[in-house]
């Protein structure tokens, strides 16, 4: 397994890859969340607006490739909040196949490295609570990161 620097050629696989990866993790915020909110956040289905997500991402950001054997098996993007010193993994993704290998660990690695060579101070990352998010969770705390409690409410109007 390499990680290199996306290229343009990687967009569709990376796409397939990260909605393979999603779709747990959507069919568990499903579960939690109020059906009414769920479909009002979701309107035509996560698909759409996650695809649309990650290929603003790819666009719009830095991301880098998890690749084996010639193909993309992950992906992680950074946003750089560079008044605040903040390097933030915005989406990290591995596809399905490939889980529990160590490729989301070294895509963290990889990408924690890359903020602290372009002089970010502190890395942060975000993820949900839900069980589908719990590999995520765990991941990030043993990388290092800190979890900050936080609660997001919704209500419908």
């Amino acid at each position: 397994m390499t990680i290199r620097p996306y290229l343009d050629q990687d967009a569709d696989d990376v796409v397939e890859l990260s909605l393979r990866a999603w779709a747990p993790v959507f069919d568990s915020i499903k579960q939690v969340m109020d059906p009414a909110v769920y479909k009002l956040l979701y309107p035509e289905g996560w698909h759409k607006s996650q695809k649309a997500a990650v290929e603003t991402v790819l666009a719009e950001q830095h991301v880098w490739v998890a690749e084996r054997d010639g193909a993309p098996v992950g992906f992680v993007s950074v946003l750089l909040h560079r008044d605040d010193r903040i390097g933030e993994i915005h989406m990290i993704a591995v596809d399905p196949e490939h889980q529990q290998k160590g490729l989301g660990r070294a895509l963290t690695d990889h990408a924690v490295e890359w903020m602290r060579d372009v002089g970010m101070e502190l890395a942060m990352v975000e993820t949900g609570g839900d069980p589908g998010h719990a590999a995520a969770r765990q991941l990030y705390a043993k990388t290092g990161f800190q979890k900050l409690p936080i609660a997001r409410y919704f209500k419908r109007l």
